[in-house]
């Protein structure tokens, strides 16, 4: 049986990869960090499948060793400070666990076993003020905040230990990537709660920033699947994952409320206070080598994965149970 170890297993991403390598066969680990209360509500219906182990990406010697009791054959680390906004608020602390991290994990990894396959989680706002559309894994990187900064660095530093020390050490560039799970604080899941909240006449208004921010947006229980299939190949190599479609925040709107039967502009206010000090304006994969080397495809559209969260957010408000 072949073990993995997922660090942000209690996250949105780290649920669902969690789900596929489980259906795959794999024996599972997640790192945890300590905390008075416990957030499991994402792997509860998973969790007794699981073997779960405290560490932080802040401390090297729990990494080391949560390593050593896992003894797994591949590492995927998808914890980090991932809400672009709270970047600013708190830059220091994003770069040591969106950047810093990234070397304590790959640096117990040499130490302890040089052969575990290592995935790091990358992402879109690497590119930030784009130079060319739709971009690809030769674009070069503008971050515009100090999340997409440090996640510059942890692409960079797995670049490095793949080069320097041979590893198998890879960056998914993932775009953009919602569920049901996804967390309250980003903007497809604050317009599709929002939607189900007015729907059910808990709420009537609806603030947002930039309308016109666009995003290549897919179903993360599909990401999960490019991040497995990227420790499969036999040499290793960094691919951006989306789906080469851009929506606007606007498209989110309009669709969510359509949904339930609500005129959008009717309820959503634009808050100035919600802009960015430095905004991402276009971001749209170019999945062509993703398609071709990983056979990967998005099975999820934009339309139904928005219907998807708001169906999830009005069952959650009623009160049933969602583990979608």
């Amino acid at each position: 049986m072949k073990r993995a170890l997922i660090t942000g297993i209690t996250g949105q991403d780290g649920s669902y990869l969690a789900e596929l390598l489980l259906a795959k066969g794999y024996e599972v680990h997640g790192v945890v960090r300590r905390a008075s209360t416990e957030k499991f509500e994402r792997i509860s219906h998973i969790k007794s499948r699981l073997t779960l182990h405290q560490a932080d990406l802040l401390d090297q010697r729990s990494l080391v060793q949560a390593i050593e009791e896992s003894a797994p054959a591949e590492v995927y680390n998808l914890a980090a400070q991932s809400f672009v906004p709270t970047s600013w608020a708190q830059p220091i602390l994003t770069g040591e666990f969106t950047g810093l991290g990234v070397t304590r994990v790959l640096e117990a990894i040499r130490q302890i076993d040089p052969a575990i396959r290592f995935y790091q989680a990358s992402s879109s706002e690497m590119f930030g003020k784009v130079k060319e559309s739709p971009q690809n894994e030769t674009t070069s990187f503008h971050p515009r905040s100090p999340y997409g900064v440090a996640k510059v660095y942890g692409h960079f530093i797995t670049v490095n230990y793949r080069e320097s020390y041979g590893m198998f050490a890879v960056s998914g560039i993932l775009f953009n990537h919602e569920s049901p799970r996804r967390g309250l604080e980003f903007v497809t899941r604050h317009i599709s709660d929002g939607a189900a909240r007015i729907s059910l006449g808990l709420a009537n208004r609806l603030p947002l920033g930039n309308l016109d921010a666009e995003r290549d947006w897919g179903y993360a229980g599909d990401y999960v699947d490019a991040m497995w299939r990227m420790l499969q190949r036999e040499d290793p190599d960094d691919y951006v994952i989306g789906t080469g479609i851009p929506h606007s925040v606007r498209d989110v709107c309009r669709v969510a409320f359509a949904h339930v039967g609500l005129d959008w502009e009717r309820h959503v206010d634009v808050d100035p206070d919600r802009f960015r000090p430095a905004e991402v304006d276009h971001l749209m994969a170019d999945n062509t080598r993703a398609r071709e080397e990983l056979g990967w495809r998005p099975s999820v559209a934009f339309e139904d994965l928005v219907r998807m969260m708001v169906d999830a957010d009005i069952r959650r408000l009623k009160g049933e149970v969602v583990t979608a």
